[in-house]
């Protein structure tokens, strides 16, 4: 149980990062939607999520560098979801992978049911077991993972769940062009259809 939720944690950070192959330092650090989500600040974010998961609330130390960027989240809000332009991508990457390391160790030394405290949660649900604190982590890796797919899309159209298996319909250009009209039309058709349904029925 554990080794397959591990596996499944290792599989999505590699996920996130193989999104950031071949970008500019431009193209990794731009704000896609109107909350500003970018492909950096997503990566970013997880590694100091694991930081936090793995190691506060295992009792663990951790390094200094995560208590800094910490402190600056603290101090100004949404910091952990972007990089400055002073933070290079790759100092942000190699951090992540730290992480990954500082994560391992704490996995690998317990089991499933050992107890941990999260300490921001709300005081009855505080305490967790390393299995829920892995469960969780696969999950938001996962949901970033999913941001991060369509982050890339939008940026220079590529995509794919991991490197190796794009897990994508065998369609070139034109069939994707045909395809993606296809359910434009299909939307209006189905606003046209219950918009007037429901007139009927007022």
């Amino acid at each position: 149980m554990k080794e397959d939720l591990h596996e499944y944690l290792r599989i999505a950070r590699k996920n996130m990062l193989w999104k950031l192959d071949g970008l500019t330092e431009y193209q990794k650090r731009r704000p896609m939607t109107p909350t500003g989500t970018n492909l950096l600040g997503l990566v970013k974010h997880l590694a100091i999520t694991e930081y936090g998961y793995f190691g506060i609330t295992f009792g663990r130390e951790f390094p200094a560098r995560f208590a800094e960027l910490e402190a600056s989240a603290v101090a100004r809000l949404n910091s952990d979801m972007w990089a400055t332009a002073e933070e290079s991508s790759e100092s942000i990457v190699a951090l992540y992978r730290e992480a990954w390391e500082h994560s391992d160790k704490t996995i690998e030394a317990n089991e499933l049911d050992t107890v941990g405290r999260v300490l921001h949660w709300p005081v009855e649900k505080q305490e967790v077991t390393l299995h829920r604190v892995l469960v969780h982590m696969c999950i938001e890796t996962n949901r970033h993972a999913g941001h991060a797919d369509i982050l890339r899309e939008l940026i220079d159209n590529s995509v794919g769940l991991r490197l190796g298996n794009e897990n994508m319909a065998d369609g070139d250009a034109a069939w994707w062009d045909q395809y993606r009209s296809e359910l434009e039309t299909v939307a209006q058709e189905a606003d046209d259809t219950h918009s007037a349904k429901r007139r009927s029925d007022e």
